[in-house]
């Protein structure tokens, strides 16, 4: 009898657990799987036996590389509408502000969105969703932020838990009613903030619908105080936090997540020094976010070298969202990332699986392959892991295994 269910022959492994090579290289590799979990990992000479012996299915990965799949810990991926319009105005030299008064920006979103119902929701999320499958995505955050009153981000979270549902996709739901202040809350911010933690929160905590709290704290959005105010309601409700931090100014955001143990702090460009060392000591992500950056012709990069000094993981993510980054590439963020950014290609992998499942609290099981851990994993037609960061536009996604089956266009050489 067979102690596999399933077992990858002939492949090149990128774990990228820590090891030997900034990749953590296993050559001439294999890989096996019982239920949804990864069995063993070695060199195929290692095998404790025959292929056809050991596992009911064998695959052949036919030289190609394998590495964890991949994982966009920032999205926005559900809202209505678009804002292609004001993309196009920006070109034509309108300012932010003439654009809000042409009833462009965020408010635009937030009007979409509370109009769109919750099936119209999904079906506009799942053709961007389809893009980020395709490039070898198996498990992507999705952030409420554009109902900003308590039913519309209910909808939008139960949006995303039926893309969960629907799609072989594992997908993390955030929080983020304290990402704008809506127009009837226009001069009552600390009404709104009240409303956030004494009614939205609970609620939202409740109903399940949420794994994690974000907030923005920017001076064009909510203070630290106000901040402050909704990890301390999060925390108490058992959630866990995260923060859009210092992405046009230095309020502080990158230490105030860090004070409050923040799984991440995202955007970064303004992060001081004090804000990295407090990040290093708690533990925080620095989740980089270079369509985001590239969108808005941003120039002042976050602090890379003081990041890799202080040992503070650093992971990637679209920002899919429609007005800053709209970006349905994972890939291309890796590319980005090193150009824009300076992080090698290796860097840039560890930072859409190892650091990215660290970036959700998923650290214990996704993100490197190893023993134990999920069995989600991505195979590609490539020479060696940089060409994932080299390549511009191109997607060498050859096969993807999700919860330890293949997601499509996988036959195993022998299934009994």
């Amino acid at each position: 009898m067979a102690d596999w269910d399933a077992l990858w022959i002939n492949g090149e492994l990128a774990t990228m657990a820590v090891g030997t090579d900034a990749y953590g290289t296993i050559s001439d590799g294999a890989i096996a799987v019982s239920g949804d979990r990864i069995a063993w990992v070695g060199t195929k000479e290692d095998l404790p036996g025959q292929p056809d012996s050991l596992a009911a299915e064998v695959h052949d990965a036919g030289g190609r590389w394998i590495t964890p799949g991949l994982i966009d810990c920032h999205t926005h991926l559900v809202f209505g509408g678009d804002r292609a319009r004001e993309f196009e105005m920006r070109l034509e030299g309108k300012s932010y502000e003439e654009i809000a008064r042409a009833g462009g920006g965020i408010r635009s979103t937030v009007a979409a969105t509370r109009a769109a119902d919750e099936g119209t929701l999904v079906e506009q999320a799942e053709h961007r969703l389809a893009n980020f499958l395709a490039e070898g995505v198996t498990t992507i955050e999705i952030k409420s932020g554009y109902g900003l009153d308590l039913d519309s981000e209910v909808k939008m979270l139960r949006a995303a838990r039926r893309l969960a549902a629907d799609h072989p996709v594992t997908v993390a739901t955030t929080f983020l009613g304290a990402h704008a202040v809506p127009p009837e809350f226009e001069g009552r911010q600390a009404d709104y903030v009240d409303l956030v933690c004494e009614q939205m929160l609970p609620a939202v905590a409740k109903s399940g619908l949420a794994d994690t709290v974000d907030a923005f704290c920017e001076t064009i959005a909510f203070t630290p105080e106000e901040t402050a105010r909704v990890f301390e309601t999060a925390r108490r409700l058992g959630l866990p936090v995260k923060l859009h931090a210092d992405q046009l100014s230095d309020l502080g955001g990158a230490a105030l997540a860090a004070g409050f143990e923040a799984l991440s702090a995202d955007h970064l460009e303004y992060t001081s020094a004090e804000g990295v060392e407090a990040m290093a000591a708690s533990g925080t992500v620095a989740v980089l976010l270079p369509g985001a950056y590239f969108v808005l012709g941003e120039t002042q990069r976050p602090p890379i070298d003081a990041f890799r000094a202080n040992g503070v993981p650093m992971a990637l993510a679209s920002d899919c969202n429609p007005g800053s980054s709209p970006a349905t590439s994972l890939l291309l963020m890796l590319n980005m990332a090193c150009t824009l950014f300076g992080l090698s290609p290796a860097e840039a992998l560890a930072g859409v699986t190892r650091n990215a499942a660290r970036a959700l609290g998923l650290g214990d099981e996704l993100g490197t392959l190893g023993v134990g851990r999920r069995a989600d994993f991505v195979l590609w037609d490539i020479g060696h892991p940089a060409e994932l960061a080299y390549w511009l536009g191109a997607n060498l996604c050859a096969g993807v295994v999700w919860q330890g089956r293949p997601r499509a266009g996988d036959a195993p050489l022998r299934a009994s």
